[in-house]
């Protein structure tokens, strides 16, 4: 047993967490405010919304509200948006004790349906100001909750000013128009307060839960779809039936940083549940080692880079690509790629994107794929090396045909012996080296291979030319062999040539 197949998967310990965020549209450019609630298995999206608590509700998406103006105070509120904008009038703010305030039955994010009757979805933010300015010591107002509200909500609060103010004449749909004046009213007698009467019923704004999107086999995209452009502290998580959080949206990148490892967290950990569970109907030798969602970059013919997500699984000592998670429970739906076991870094996909590896098939054709966090890059790449290990474990000896020096003949890579050439027909052993005697190696990157050996006893260093007709398959084999041998001896090697380790100490 290898000392470097002590390394097993550990159980990740699942987060819970509760934060605000935005919803961010990418057509529109317009961000809400939402809650988002991680548990173990499911993270839930929640809205904000004006509920009835007490009292007949007659119309939970519709309220109408009596304000009576003070003399100092005016209705108590300000306004944004407009008809020319685009969006409906809503109420951007309320002043704490006056009268909008006191009816308890508004909120910032009301929009402004009708005004004395009069509807004004469709009016300009001029003509709504002029209405509330106008329609005497009593207004009432019917409004309905706008649980996505504006992006334009989200800019700064005008302060009472020219721009804001009545006596300009003018008001702006990007700006608080201040209706917490005194305003145009003749009567300037003492009006009673506004207050919600006795059997009214009575409204709160609460966060209530819009979507579920359920955490087992789910995946993660920071990328803009088809492209290698990063949201700006953003993310979208999607569920295994594809519904999609929409794209989530963070004030601080560590905000966005800290509920993108706890997401994948939890992820991870129910991912872990499920390769138990497959892992129950396999043998020692065919378990499944690990599994997750990467992206697979699709060379185009244009040249142009295409990702798409793909489901990897390293099975016994196999490696499978599918579009989807397979059915654990049958043996039939594992489609092989006959891809070789094996990992190693691209530089060249470094400026596009960061946490990418590259699997090696046959005749030294290469699958790119990329994953979101650097964690998830450090597992596939220890993975692969344990099924590496295992595998050299389980084989032992791996032979190839060849030809030396116009012979037919047959080399072996060993795990106790190291490397053995000997005639194919009389069995003869040419040439026998240890794994520890092998100084260097060069190919053509075509058939030819020279392995630079020193002599024990000569100490002089001796040149094998072989020529294979798969040679990318005998240069992975010779690696994965050493690595192993390495690792039995010094694991400690091992982790200090991880891809992941650099890019940590690299970022």
């Amino acid at each position: 047993m290898f000392i470097y197949l002590n390394f097993c998967f550990c159980a990740l310990l699942s987060q819970t967490k509760t934060g605000i965020a935005l919803l961010y549209d990418e057509v529109s450019e317009n961000a809400y405010d939402i809650r988002l609630k991680l548990t173990k298995e499911v993270l839930t999206i929640q809205k904000q919304d004006v509920v009835c608590v007490s009292g007949s509700d007659h119309s939970a998406n519709h309220r109408t509200v009596t304000l009576r103006r003070q003399p100092v105070g005016g209705l108590g509120l300000s306004i944004k948006g407009g008809a020319e904008h685009k969006v409906p009038v809503v109420i951007s703010k309320m002043f704490k004790d006056q009268a909008a305030d006191q009816t308890g039955m508004l909120f910032i994010g009301d929009a402004i349906m009708q005004v004395n009757g009069i509807n004004v979805e469709s009016a300009t933010h001029e003509e709504v100001v002029h209405l509330l300015r106008n329609a005497g010591d009593e207004v009432t107002i019917t409004v309905q909750y706008l649980r996505e509200a504006p992006s334009f909500l989200k800019l700064p609060l005008g302060s009472p000013g020219p721009s804001s103010d009545h006596s300009s004449g003018a008001s702006s749909p990007l700006f608080d128009s201040g209706l917490h004046l005194n305003g145009n009213s003749i009567n300037t007698a003492p009006s009673s307060p506004s207050s919600p009467i006795a059997n009214e019923p009575k409204y709160e704004k609460r966060w209530l839960d819009t979507l579920s999107v359920p955490l087992s086999m789910a995946r993660i995209s920071r990328y803009k779809a088809g492209t290698d452009k990063l949201r700006s502290n953003a993310f979208e998580v999607l569920a295994l039936d594809g519904v999609s959080t929409g794209i989530l949206q963070f004030y601080t990148a560590q905000e966005s940083a800290d509920w993108l490892r706890a997401i994948s967290t939890n992820i991870s950990d129910l991912t872990l549940q499920n390769m138990k569970m497959a892992n129950k109907c396999c043998s020692p030798s065919d378990q499944v080692i690990h599994m997750g969602w990467v992206h697979e970059r699709l060379e185009g013919t244009d040249s142009s880079q295409l990702y798409k997500f793909k489901f990897l699984a390293l099975k016994g000592s196999s490696f499978y690509v599918f579009s989807t998670p397979p059915l654990w429970l049958a043996d039939d739906c594992w489609l092989q790629a006959n891809l070789y076991l094996g990992i190693h870094q691209d530089f060249d996909l470094e400026d596009h994107r960061p946490y990418c590896f590259s699997v090696m098939v046959g005749h030294g054709k290469s699958h790119y794929f990329n994953v979101e966090l650097c964690s998830e890059l450090a597992v596939w790449e220890k993975s692969f090396q344990r099924a590496i290990f295992l595998e050299v474990q389980r084989t032992g000896s791996k032979t190839y045909m060849c030809s030396w020096q116009g012979d037919t003949l047959c080399f072996t890579v060993d795990f106790a012996l190291g490397f053995t050439c000997f005639d194919s027909k009389t069995k003869n052993v040419l040439w026998r080296f240890k794994f520890s005697q092998l100084k260097g190696s060069s190919d053509d990157g075509k058939t030819k291979v020279k392995l630079l050996f020193q002599n024990l006893d000569t100490k002089q260093i001796e040149t094998k030319e072989l020529e294979f007709q798969d040679l990318t398959a005998v240069l992975h084999c010779i690696h994965s062999f050493i690595a192993a041998k390495v690792a039995s001896v010094d694991p400690v090697f091992i982790d200090s040539q991880s891809i992941a380790r650099k890019y940590m100490y690299s970022n």
